[in-house]
């Protein structure tokens, strides 16, 4: 419950931020004063080029000619104006479920949602009892299979050390339990493999992810249908299974956007991440903001995965008139037109329409195969896959998190406790149970207020310690960050995420003697560990770039980012904070 509590209020923040404005993409073209105007909601992925597309498709028709002929538009034959804003599927999804059971939270109305797989549109019939989407109708748009990025280097150890080429989760899983971890098939360092995927609520790459992680455990649990079923994800067996997949993730993250800025960070950070082929190309292609130590290439894995397709779904709502889905049909048309379908097939996804032929950038040297997956998932019913969504909180990993909080003078400035103390008790709202959770504060003194144990056990003393405190005294940041990285040192050694986030303005003025050097030196000596410790600073005040400069580099000894707090995004804080765990 207080999951879906975060979820809610973040989707609310999210939907007012991307409704607000003058209605989204296409707006620059004259509007015909009779135009059909449609709206069309779409995966942040298809960001890349349906601005393009809308643009053209709309000049076309502000030109007075139909945009599919080419032809002058003929007498009586109405313009079409689209306007369009990319949304995080699963987060859309919801919100037309909620807006279509009495609760209305979309300020922009969507004639057409275009999630990346069609998993969205049947949850939306299933969770709202209503056809909202004719599924038979949702027309694909783009082709891409969520693939394994894994390093060449890291795969090719794999092949080398078990004789044969084809690979999935048996061999991933593995490595986890081999003796001596990577080493055993030739890389020294580290014992573990490191994995990361999304949120499955919110992303499709995640919930590709997850449904796939489940049918892999039913297979080695002796399943041997087609489709799952909720017999097979409510088998304890499997969804042990599906925990010891989830047993290789270093963290999680929010968004497939934050695993690919990790992931450049090379083998010794993550060792594979779940993507869209097409995020895959374009980071072997060098189109990204930072260039990976060595190459990435697609693992299809042998157990199966799923096609994302990219549908447009034309809703079935009241504020969907006849007139405005005939458009979107003749919208929907346009993009599959083939030299539009080759505009998209130039970002990395697959023609939808079967008469474009498969070219550039599909090259072995962008690390894909022509071919793709050789086994592609049944994609199961509503009902199955709602029930894999569910299952997340108890087969996902576990975590240890200690809450560090600046209670010194400095922070008493601008209102920084408080904040810290909101954003402290708000991110309590969305503990999974099954975490342990621990509170230190620190001004010239280190001092632990609750000790790291259940969530059920901690709550109460957490709240009521967080409201009681007071801003004084000096700041030992440094020795705050090295005992609480002890602390969790201490602990009898599990396969848990060990996570610090330390609320903070960045200020050291103890004289402790104590260096930010012994403090990041702390933190990496965990590098190798089953589970490293990461740290995520959160800076609170005025952005005085000495101090954020000290919490970046904590930050980066565990290779995380500092994140920035204020009232203004303390939910934003929260959701990417919460998204690790």
């Amino acid at each position: 419950m207080q999951r879906l509590i975060l979820l809610v209020s973040i989707m609310l923040a999210a939907l007012l931020a991307a409704c607000s404005g003058d209605g989204g993409n296409g707006q620059s073209a004259n509007v015909p004063a009779d135009a059909i105007r449609i709206h069309i909601i779409y995966a942040p992925e298809s960001d890349q080029y349906m601005p393009t597309i809308i643009a053209d498709f709309n000049q076309a028709y502000a030109e007075g000619r139909n945009p599919i002929t080419g032809e002058a538009l003929a007498d009586g034959e109405k313009a079409i104006f689209v306007t369009g804003e990319p949304g995080s599927s699963g987060t859309i999804m919801q919100s037309i479920v909620s807006e279509l059971t009495g609760t209305p939270i979309l300020q922009t109305k969507p004639t057409i949602f275009q999630p990346s797989v069609s998993h969205w549109l049947a949850l939306a019939n299933f969770l709202s009892r209503r056809e909202v989407f004719d599924l038979a109708e949702a027309q694909a748009t783009a082709l891409a299979p969520v693939v394994m990025a894994i390093w060449e280097s890291r795969l090719e150890a794999i092949r080398n050390t078990v004789g044969y080429e084809d690979i999935g989760w048996e061999e991933l899983l593995d490595v986890l339990n081999s003796p001596n971890g990577w080493a055993d098939y030739g890389i020294p360092g580290r014992r573990t493999v490191y994995y990361g995927h999304t949120d499955p609520f919110i992303s499709s790459t995640a919930l590709s992810t997850l449904i796939a992680e489940f049918y892999a455990s039913a297979r080695a649990n002796g399943f041997t249908g087609r489709r799952l079923t909720l017999e097979q994800v409510n088998d304890p067996d499997v969804q042990a299974g599906v925990a010891k997949i989830e047993e290789l993730i270093r963290h999680y993250s929010q968004r497939t956007t934050e695993f690919k800025q990790y992931i450049a960070q090379g083998p010794d950070y993550l060792d594979f991440v779940a993507l869209e082929e097409n995020d895959l190309i374009f980071i072997n292609r060098g189109l990204a903001d930072y260039q990976p130590p060595e190459r990435l290439v697609a693992l299809y894995p042998k157990e199966g995965t799923f096609w994302h397709e990219h549908p447009f779904g034309i809703l079935n709502a009241a504020w969907v008139s006849d007139e405005q889905k005939e458009a979107a049909r003749v919208f929907t048309q346009y993009v599959l037109k083939p030299d539009v379908q080759e505009y998209i097939m130039g970002f990395g996804f697959r023609p939808a329409n079967p008469d474009v032929e498969l070219g550039f950038p599909f090259t072995e040297q962008n690390g894909v195969t022509i071919e793709g997956p050789k086994t592609v998932l049944d994609v199961p019913d509503p009902e199955v896959i709602a029930a894999i969504q569910e299952s997340w909180s108890f087969v996902k990993k576990r975590a240890d998190i200690l809450l560090v909080i600046d209670t010194s003078g400095s922070m008493a400035a601008d209102n920084k406790l408080e904040q810290a103390k909101e954003a402290a008790l708000a991110f309590l709202e969305n503990v999974e149970p099954a975490n342990r959770i621990g509170l230190v504060t620190f001004n010239q003194d280190v001092t632990v207020r609750v000790p790291l144990d259940s969530f059920e056990t901690n709550e109460s003393q957490m709240r009521s310690h967080i409201l009681s405190l007071r801003a004084d005294g000096e700041t030992e940041l440094y020795g705050a960050i090295i005992e609480s990285v002890e602390m969790m040192e201490e602990l009898e050694e599990e396969n848990r995420i060990r996570a610090i986030v330390v609320l903070s303005d960045g200020e050291q003025n103890s004289d402790s003697g104590l260096s930010l050097r012994d403090a990041t030196t702390a933190i990496e000596t965990s590098y190798n560990d089953l589970n490293p410790i990461i740290v995520i600073p959160v800076a609170y005040g005025d952005p005085n770039p000495d101090l954020l400069r000290v919490l970046d580099r904590i930050a980066a000894a565990s290779n995380t980012t500092r994140q920035s707090g204020d009232p203004s995004n303390i939910q934003k804080v929260l959701e990417i904070i919460s998204s690790y765990f």
